[in-house]
């Protein structure tokens, strides 16, 4: 039983159904209908594409041993790999719990009342509507907590938004300043940094490094940072605190906030119970290309304990992000967190070509996923 159907669920799936087939019986459950990548949020935010266009319905999935349920998961016992919806409780051989991080924005003040988000789909939709609308002012993005998925994407919205403002006539009379927890805005490569803090300096955006926003006042319309001080705006774009789902906080596979699993073959202390992806403590980043490898390697260890045949495989911590800079033009890290002291990547500097390569990778993954081409 395979639970949460991001890049992780949706990557084992596809791994077991290969591997298996028909000796395969595997249920998927999901509470939503559909998947979407989550770079496309950007696309939706900036009227790129449109929220119809970058969902694809968990129906079409046919895979061979797999069976797509979409119900709410109430409960989940870990000890005896039992799951209850809120339709059924069903009982799994093994357990893989993928179901992502979720978004605690009450745990910033004000940022409800006084701020947007964008990491959820309902809320890069909502600032779609928005942004046309703008005609001057300061746009703050800001860092609320930390971890956080892709930690290239609030330099991403920073320079996206230039080219919309740009694209508006409007730019000369906005603003734009990036406060995120880190020095640079990819810590394990100096060099996509570097390429960042250059865009930033070349379009007028006021980079705020290792500091986060500890709070919103709505009626001022002010950010405080984690130092004390505080920055006005016009509109705020936040990045939300991130959380286990309450389901997992609950179901006694969390320690010190997150899942942890061995690094190796991803599974948890409880027997033939994997987690992957965002929800766990591993040591890469809260993104999908990494959940995507973790789901190859619990799958190559399922495989292999099913076979009675030992598991030689294992999760190497690469991973691939690609970073947009706007323009048309996208940038690439190759990052290691596993082989050295200390996370180490290799940039290849934005290009058209490597937007395509980014494409073709969505391409790829969807009909792997989902059979669609095109």
């Amino acid at each position: 039983m395979v639970l949460g159907a991001g890049f992780g669920g949706l990557e084992l799936t596809a791994s077991l159904s290969e591997k298996l087939g028909e000796n395969l019986d595997l249920i998927l459950i999901d509470k939503n209908d559909s998947f979407f990548f989550g770079y496309s949020k950007l696309d939706v935010m900036f009227g790129r594409r449109s929220p119809q266009s970058v969902r694809h319905a968990y129906s079409r999935i046919k895979k061979p041993g797999v069976a797509f349920l979409q119900e709410n998961i109430m409960d989940i016992d870990p000890e005896k790999r039992l799951v209850t919806t809120e339709n059924r409780t069903c009982e799994a051989d093994v357990l893989v719990v993928a179901l992502g991080a979720d978004y605690d924005i009450p745990a910033t003040p004000g940022l409800a009342e006084g701020g947007y988000e964008f990491y959820s789909f309902g809320g890069a939709e909502r600032i779609s509507r928005m942004l046309p609308g703008i005609e001057k002012g300061h746009v703050l993005i800001g860092v609320t907590g930390f971890p956080f998925k892709c930690p290239q994407a609030p330099s991403e919205v920073a320079l996206l938004l230039h080219d919309f403002l740009v694209h508006q006539g409007v730019r000369n009379k906005c603003q734009i300043s990036l406060v995120v927890p880190f020095e640079l805005p990819i810590p394990p490569s100096y060099g996509a940094s570097k390429e960042l803090l250059e865009k930033f300096a070349k379009k007028g955006i006021a980079y705020i490094p290792e500091m986060m926003v500890g709070a919103i006042d709505p009626g001022r319309k002010v950010a405080e940072l984690d130092d004390g001080r505080e920055i006005a705006f016009d509109l705020f774009l936040g990045i939300p605190e991130h959380c286990v789902p309450a389901v997992v906080e609950k179901s006694g596979l969390v320690f010190d906030e997150w899942v942890p699993v061995n690094r190796n073959n991803l599974k948890t202390k409880f027997p033939n119970v994997y987690a992957i992806g965002d929800i766990t403590s591993v040591g890469t980043p809260k993104a999908g290309i990494f959940a995507r490898a973790a789901a190859r390697a619990a799958a190559d260890s399922i495989v292999s304990e099913y076979s009675g045949m030992e598991f030689t495989g294992g999760y190497t911590g690469n991973g691939q992000c690609y970073v947009e800079v706007g323009e048309g033009k996208v940038g690439r890290v190759d990052v290691d967190f596993f082989s050295g002291p200390v996370p180490r990547g290799v940039h290849l500097r934005a290009t058209a070509a490597l937007a395509e390569e980014k494409l073709h990778l969505e391409m790829s993954c969807r009909s792997r996923w989902f059979g669609e081409q095109g």
